[in-house]
């Protein structure tokens, strides 16, 4: 029976189908599935754009550049292709700079801690991360309306809003947060309107976070084991730290309260230095109100000049600009109103201010502000006094904290590097895994420092026979030398102070901010001097111990007098040329131009002339 159900399915007529109606099926078959893949990938596109910021979409894309990057290193990093080396270095740093500034929000955060030391990357990368400003559009105010009923469960204004007027249109828009002005509804009592600065953070950075630091994390590994051969790695926990808190206005609110005490206690800064009050009750972690203060933005040179009466000074007018600062120029807000007569003390008492507070913070306070750019300063006349200048620090978001330890290390260290005195600073490089201390004295310092040794001849000569070596070597061998270098400088990132990565950033940043107005201040010996007399007010010292430091002061101060001579035979200078029309290197311009022939001859770096002003 079996047998014959099989021979009658063998012999029964079989359906058959023609050539071209099989290939529809196929076709059609392939269509189906083709659109719902489309649809898939369709859905999740959406999925990730409206419900998570498109941080799936963002990190695609750094990934896809991250392997480009690495396999371009692979490929054409050899001794064969030696003289493309530098187009390599140009590609990349293209790729770097498009995926920054295309996926924006805490990315230009993340590649401005990258470039924190630009000095230390190749050339092309120094130009593109000299340009990564912290700028961004506006978020719509339906978006600012949904944070504010978020956080408070109320509107920004209007009947029942947190403030009697709220201006819909930001004054300032950055990578991730916005700043709107508001009024105050007022108290019984009040006599006068309270205006106020509202920080509001983008909605879509907080969604992003955690997937924007995974990454970073993820290219830092890719970096240093399969690309550069550097050590790069061991940064990434410190600064993603640093980059979560900056996204918690009420540390920022506290670190502005503290700055605020900090200045108050310090006599030589009190009526000098503003921290814009902050309203507790009208800040959350996402939003964060402070007092407005209205005045000239350190970016607005032209503005400053003018407040200050130097708008004719030919050594600040004709004052190197680097571009690192030259960010796009801010307006003044039109609440303010110049004075009929300027302030006193010139541009040199605002920048002698600036760079005493940021030497207090690293020396005295242990509490350093590492985000010192111009847009972050107000210039204004100071309300106790009108005919004086008072700076204003607004933003409070990069801070990090140094114990007594290190500074007491710092201090040492700086006044080593200023007194030439090698084993201080040795003492102070190894204990903090680094090498190579004349290199390290002369990043600190953005100047060439020559360490005293026992047998200074030989030294010369070494130094005077590395550089003949590296002049006939060939790209590739001199990007070798250059890791090479970098290896011995990082010798154990494992006791490496982390504070250092944005310390260094800040005096890069202040740097720069005293060369656009010509360098009126020696700000090298301004911090040594702070460093020194720091020493003499550490809280464990014994009555004999402490005599013994401002005897050291003292000497100190006179050791360096042929910095400050040095300084005046620049300023001298400039003033001369200026007179016949001229244009003069400052002081400031001349350490900038030493330090590059320094990296370029001992290191294999070429540094631009952006690279050291943060």
């Amino acid at each position: 029976m079996f047998r014959k159900a099989s021979l009658l399915r063998r012999i029964s007529p079989q359906p058959t189908f023609s050539t071209q109606e099989v290939s529809s099926t196929r076709w059609q078959k392939y269509l189906r599935r083709t659109c719902f893949v489309a649809f898939g990938l369709g859905s999740l596109y959406t999925t990730d754009q409206v419900f998570n910021a498109s941080a799936i979409a963002r990190n695609l894309r750094t990934l896809h550049t991250c392997v480009m990057i690495t396999l371009d290193y692979k490929l054409n990093f050899t001794e064969e292709k030696s003289e493309l080396i530098p187009e390599l270095h140009e590609r990349v740093a293209d790729r770097m700079y498009n995926l920054f500034t295309s996926n924006g929000g805490l990315y230009i955060k993340i590649g401005q801690a990258i470039g924190a030391n630009a000095g230390l990357l190749p050339k092309p990368m120094q130009e593109k991360f000299s340009r990564l400003f912290d700028d961004a559009p506006q978020i719509p105010y339906s978006e600012v309306l949904r944070v504010f009923k978020s956080e408070f469960s109320r509107p920004p204004s209007g009947p029942d809003g947190v403030f009697e007027i709220f201006e819909e249109q930001a004054i300032a828009s950055a990578s991730i947060a916005q700043v709107h002005k508001a009024k105050l509804w007022p108290l019984p009592g009040d006599t006068e309107d309270k205006w106020v600065a509202v920080k509001i953070q983008k909605p879509d950075v907080a969604k992003q976070m955690n997937w924007d630091l995974g990454v970073y994390r993820l290219v830092m590994y890719m970096f240093e084991k399969w690309a550069f051969d550097l050590p790069v790695y061991f940064v990434v926990d410190f600064v993603s730290d640093h980059l979560r808190r900056e996204l918690d206005f009420r540390l920022e609110s506290e670190n502005a309260k503290q700055t605020a005490k900090f200045v108050a206690s310090e006599p030589r800064l009190t009526n000098k230095v503003h921290i814009p009050k902050v309203y507790d009750e009208f800040t959350t972690k996402r939003v964060m109100t402070a007092e407005w203060i209205s005045g000239v933005r350190l970016s607005d040179r032209t503005g400053v000049r003018l407040l200050m009466g130097e708008n004719n000074n030919p050594i600040v007018t004709q004052a190197t600009v680097p571009s690192s600062v030259n960010t796009p120029e801010e307006t003044s807000p039109v609440s303010f109103s110049f004075p009929t007569k300027p302030l006193k003390g010139g541009v040199q008492s605002m920048m002698q201010t600036m760079v005493e507070l940021f030497s207090a913070q690293m020396f005295s306070w242990g509490s350093v502000n590492c985000d010192p750019h111009p847009g972050n300063f107000i210039l204004r006349p100071n309300p106790q006094n009108p005919t004086v200048p008072q700076l204003v620090l607004l933003d409070h978001g990069l801070y990090v904290r140094v114990d007594e330890e290190f500074r007491r290390d710092w201090a040492l260290l700086w006044k080593g590097l200023l007194t030439g005195e090698f084993k201080s600073v040795e003492q102070t490089t190894k204990k903090w895994g680094m090498g190579l201390p004349d290199m390290f004295a002369s990043v600190a310092l953005a100047r060439p420092v020559r360490l005293t040794r026992k047998d200074r001849k030989a030294e010369v000569e070494r130094v005077t026979r590395e550089l003949e070596e590296y002049m006939n070597l060939s790209q590739y061998e001199q990007s070798l030398r250059m890791k090479a270098k970098l290896r011995q400088f990082l010798t154990d990132t494992n006791r490496m102070p982390k504070a250092l990565i944005f310390l260094l950033r800040n005096m890069r940043i202040v740097q720069g901010n005293n060369q656009s107005f010509g360098a009126p201040v020696n700000r090298v010996k301004i911090i040594g001097l702070w460093a020194s007399n720091s020493l003499t007010r550490l809280s464990n010292l014994t009555v004999g111990q402490r005599v013994r430091e401002y005897v050291n002061d003292i000497v100190f101060r006179s050791v360096i007098l042929s910095l400050d001579l040095a300084f005046w035979t620049t300023r001298l200078k400039q003033r001369i040329f200026a007179h016949f029309g001229m244009k003069s290197r400052s002081f400031e311009d001349e350490l900038e131009k030493a330090m590059r022939g320094l990296m370029r001859n001992n290191v294999g770096i070429e540094v631009e002339t952006t690279a050291f002003n943060g």
